[in-house]
């Protein structure tokens, strides 16, 4: 499981998460609502080891992500985590996009980093794109590109940012559907999200941060029926 303790985590004199404490046991799907600038985001990276924290503890399976020593590299392999921009490799096809970590990180051949590859790009409906440049393919397309070459990495969680927010409408639905079958096999996923229905019907329990705080979480019938907060009260009002 994640587990999270008094994390405090500031840029400049900015404190952007102020004592967050949570914990995600094995198979949840937690999804993380709250304005710009809530802490949201922040929080993923310092997940991932990506970003520092200033005190608290963050434990991914018992190993302590800050402390002295805690192999990072070997970490992340366990923690797949998927941004906004998808930073494909332009002058590699989509298969070798997919392949390309596996091969320096996990040291997979290049047969098996081909079959892993092929085989996730297949699961999130890309079988007919294998060979097709990232330029080639729909915002929607190099997302989900973006989501098999994580899942490529046979990671034990996945951290999703944001991920359908620099997209057009009409191609956010194909990456909540990918996103929607993983939860349905029984991934571990921390979901940073602005699509209240997708947070609603996916999760677990939703957590609503509020500058730097956990305001509530619950789940979703219960945190969206019911908001405990004015602040959340406010939040669910104006997304409607």
């Amino acid at each position: 499981m994640i587990e999270i303790e008094n994390v405090r985590k500031s840029f400049g004199p900015l404190e952007v998460l102020k004592g967050i404490n949570l914990n995600v046991p094995k198979g949840e799907v937690l999804t993380v609502i709250g304005g710009s600038g809530s802490g949201k985001s922040t929080l993923l990276t310092c997940i991932n080891g990506l970003e520092p924290i200033d005190s608290g503890k963050i434990v991914v399976d018992g190993v302590e992500v800050h402390a002295r020593g805690s192999d990072l590299n070997k970490l992340r392999q366990k923690i797949g985590i998927v941004f906004q921009q998808w930073n494909a490799f332009p002058h590699l096809t989509v298969i070798e996009n997919v392949m390309l970590a596996q091969q320096k990180v996990l040291k997979r051949s290049k047969a098996e980093a081909e079959a892993e590859a092929e085989k996730q790009l297949k699961h999130v409906g890309l079988g007919d794109k294998l060979k097709v440049y990232p330029s080639r393919l729909s915002g929607g397309q190099q997302q989900r590109m973006a989501i098999a070459r994580a899942l490529a990495m046979s990671p034990d969680y996945m951290l999703f940012d944001e991920v359908t927010s620099a997209l057009d409408p009409q191609l956010v639905g194909e990456v909540l559907d990918t996103l929607r079958m993983l939860a349905s096999e029984g991934m571990t996923m921390i979901c940073v999200t602005h699509e209240m229905k997708f947070a609603r019907e996916v999760s677990d329990r939703v957590a609503f941060f509020h500058k730097g705080v956990m305001a509530e979480i619950a789940p979703p019938d219960e945190l969206f029926g019911a908001p405990k907060t004015p602040e959340l009260q406010q939040f669910l009002s104006a997304t409607h």
